[in-house]
């Protein structure tokens, strides 16, 4: 079994924040120079647009590798240019597709994106398997993770023709357990505050340029996700409140559908995402691969001496969809 099914952090970097937070701000994503990238914007089927940040491999015919970003991400995030780097090594071509409003620029379309968003998944990873000549490797990140799994799960015997292998890197399968998780203490205090000085603007944004989407007054005092969600990312996706998007978006309770190799990586010391809520073995199906080590944070998973460095993650995701293909 690889390595990081039974991570354990470094000594110097104890405890799950620490491992959230030092991986993401202060240690190594890469050697040598910064990820490459080229932008495609792609026009979507309701009329709006989205980015994709493209790293081309030498051989044209390479396979693709893509990846889903977390919340407010992007594909300069410490995780997307570590796997730019695996990607790169392994000789695949690798792609890092925005979810809506998330690449610098608003988007045109009143909605924007959530971690149920299997559609948009599966609308994106169409438009690369036409360009590939075989089925894609696609890690989903945090949220992109969740997203990621939806689709496959909806996509059931279908998936295979698209995706060869999967995996979901940190991702709150358990919506309800997570959103309150990140609503509470030093969570609420540090992540929640960094997380809404980004989407508030942007909702605000949103609304001077669709009169009528929310009470402006409303947003302005939001302060956690649930209320945001509650206001801004259930009613304009389709979901009756923040309740039935945590219910209906959360990947956990169909990850018996799923019919393609599928990782599912969880650190036990998450923040985020409570150990308690985690599947476990009879909760998934046949397809599914649970890797649930004791450390590594929210995507942290940090490696060697002072400062260390993010490349173990995405090594060993990348390795294990690579033997899964």
């Amino acid at each position: 079994m690889p390595a990081l099914a039974h991570y354990r952090a470094p000594a110097w970097l104890p405890g799950g924040q620490a491992q959230t937070v030092w991986p993401a701000l202060v240690s190594r994503r890469f050697s040598g120079a910064a990820p490459c990238y080229e932008r495609e914007r792609w026009t979507t089927p309701d009329g709006d647009f989205i980015d994709v940040d493209l790293q081309r491999a030498p051989r044209p015919d390479a396979r693709w590798l893509i990846m889903f970003h977390g919340l407010e991400g992007s594909s300069r995030s410490q995780y997307a240019e570590a796997f730019a780097r695996e990607a790169a090594a392994a000789g695949l071509h690798f792609a890092v597709p925005h979810f809506r409003g998330c690449s610098g620029e608003l988007n045109l379309a009143p909605r924007a994106y959530h971690s149920g968003d299997f559609e948009e998944v599966g609308w994106i990873l169409d438009r690369l398997r036409e360009r590939s000549g075989a089925p894609l490797l696609a890690a989903g990140i945090s949220l992109g993770g969740n997203a990621l799994l939806r689709w496959a799960e909806e996509a059931g015997d279908g998936a295979a023709r698209v995706a060869a292998s999967v995996a979901a890197v940190c991702s709150p399968v358990d919506l309800a357990a997570g959103g309150h998780a990140i609503g509470r203490g030093f969570n609420r205090l540090v992540y929640t505050r960094m997380f809404l000085a980004t989407m508030k603007p942007r909702a605000l944004a949103r609304l001077a340029r669709h009169p009528g989407l929310f009470d402006a007054e409303r947003m302005r005092a939001a302060r956690d996700l649930y209320e945001f969600d509650n206001l801004f990312t259930a009613p304009l996706h389709g979901f009756r409140d923040t309740e039935d998007y945590w219910a209906r978006a959360s990947a956990k309770p169909h990850l018996h559908r799923i019919r393609i190799p599928a990782l599912v990586l969880n650190a036990r010391n998450d923040p985020f995402v409570p150990a308690w809520s985690l599947p476990v073995a009879h909760e998934v199906g046949e397809h599914v691969t649970l890797w649930q080590p004791p450390h590594g944070g929210h995507v942290g998973f940090p490696a060697g001496t002072p400062p260390g460095h993010v490349q173990a993650m995405p090594a060993a995701v990348l390795g294990w969809l690579q033997a899964h293909a």
